[in-house]
Parts: structure tokens; sequence; C-alpha cells
């Protein structure tokens, strides 16, 4: 079981979020809807998936009317089928109309990462860690890595001062592997260093110079066993770069320890998730 983000946590992201969707007023339910009108909304799932989000959704609708009711039906981390209904809204039917799409951009955004992250960590059956990677929406990254969580994986670094890893661009600049632990390890002497290999010898090279954990981007490729291999009982190897569902079985046997995975805040499919509303 997950723990619930606080509402504090997006708050004032959804009140931006609705100022950008509304402008100056929602003009169609202004023009159509009786300000009185009242409506029962059911928020339902049209494909099987991992909801995430929910309570993000319900604090979309509140925002544009305090007095709806909400009363769900499942909760975040609940594996559901087409058709399942997540949650019934009961308020004013204009304020539901006007928060309609937002709810749901946030909601299916959410439960498409949990729904793909579930997919990850089933195949890797606890033989692989699965995280995510900072490769996240501006401004969603605590929304997004929350999502991840519910799907069962693990967060990387949420922001750039949790840890010193050191990437092919940072060892360009700085001209070598030992030179970059070198400088990292006596600037921050008490924080684990990471370092991307590409090769076997890098491997030496890294761990002789400090470094607790080495990181291989490059995906499948040539090049990946053998580090794998040299860096066996001396150091935790984390693999990314484009990892499919289907390599996760290599990668087990080959001696991975985590598998870090872009696509899972990237370029997840969002959930089809829709509103179905009736007047009361």
């Amino acid at each position: 079981m997950v723990e619930p983000l606080e509402v504090g946590a997006y708050r004032e992201f959804v009140r931006r979020c609705l100022a950008e969707d509304l402008g100056w007023g929602d003009a169609t339910a202004q023009a159509a809807v009786d300000p009185n009108a009242r409506a029962e909304g059911a928020i339902v799932m049209r494909a099987a998936g991992v909801v995430a989000g929910l309570d993000v959704a319900v604090e979309v609708f509140r925002q544009m009317d305090p007095s709806m009711s909400a009363a769900l039906a499942r909760h975040d981390g609940d594996e559901c089928a087409a058709g399942d209904r997540l949650a019934t809204l009961t308020g004013l039917a204009g304020p539901m109309l006007t928060a309609e799409r937002t709810a749901l951009n946030l909601l299916t955004r959410l439960s498409g990462i949990a729904t793909l992250t579930r997919r990850y960590v089933a195949a890797a059956a606890g033989r692989l860690s699965i995280a995510d990677t900072r490769k996240t929406s501006p401004l969603l990254r605590e929304l997004e890595k929350y999502a991840v969580r519910v799907g069962g994986g693990q967060n990387g670094r949420f922001t750039l001062d949790e840890g010193v890893i050191l990437k092919s661009n940072h060892l360009a600049v700085a001209g070598s592997i030992a030179a970059a632990v070198r400088k990292a390890r006596s600037t921050t002497p008490d924080t684990p260093v990471q370092v991307e290999v590409q090769s076997a010898v890098e491997v030496d090279e890294a761990l002789a110079a400090g470094a607790g954990v080495l990181l291989w981007g490059r995906g499948m490729t040539d090049g990946l066993l053998p580090v794998l291999q040299r860096a066996q009982g001396r150091a935790r190897v984390e693999v990314s770069g484009r990892i499919a569902i289907a390599d996760l079985d290599a990668l087990a046997a080959a001696g991975a320890d985590f598998v870090s995975i872009g696509a899972l805040t990237e370029s997840a499919p969002a959930a089809d998730i829709t509103l179905e509303l009736r007047s009361l």
C-alpha cells in the first residue's frame, strides 16, 4: 500500500491547471447549463489498468465545487477491469463539466504510468528492481513518481542534490573516470558516487577510483554482458537505455541489480478513463 500524497503536494498545481483551461470562464457551461442544475458523475475505466491519481482528480472537481461529494469505489493501486466504476461524484452540473477535462487529463496520465510500471514489475518478478528516472514532465515530477510507486516501482533521484551520478558528458568534461570520481569524492566525501561505464575496462577504472555503483546506459547492446560479469561481486550495476519488458529475463540472468526506465514517466500510454454524467 503506497502512502497517499498530502493534498498540499498538488492543491496549488491543480489550481494552476484549472486556470490554464478556464481562461475567462467555461463559455459552454455558462451558456447551456442551469447554474442550479445538479448531476451525478461516474468515473469509469474503459480499458483494464492500474488506477493512480483518484484523489488528485477529486481535488480538481472540488476546486470547482467545494460542496461536491465523492464516493470512491476503487483506490490507487487497484487493478481495474474495463467497465469498473472508480468513483461517484455528486454536485453542481456546471462545475462538474468544467472540471472534467483537467481531472481526466491528470487521472489518465497517472494511471497510465502506474499501469506500465506494474507490467514491468510483474515481469521482473522480484529478480530485478524497477526504478524511474528524471525523465518526467516539468512540474509533474512528484505526481508522476508517485504513480510509479503506485505501480510497484521505485523512485530514482527526485532532484539533482540527491546523489552524484557521473554520466558520459560529465566524464568528457572531467577528462577521465578517475579524475571525475576523485573530484566528486573530494568535494562530497559522504555521498556515494555512481559512474556510467561503457566497457569492462572502465569497470576496473571506476571501482579503483572509488565508485560505489556502476551505470550502464546503452541498453541491450554489445558490451553489457562483459560489464556485468566484471562487476559481479564488486559493485551493483544499474542498467538503463530503452529497456523493454522482454529484456528483463536476460538482464536478471546476467546479474543486473536494478533497471531504470525513462519510459515509465516519459512515454507511458494514457489510461482509458471517462466521466459519465446523469442529471439529478
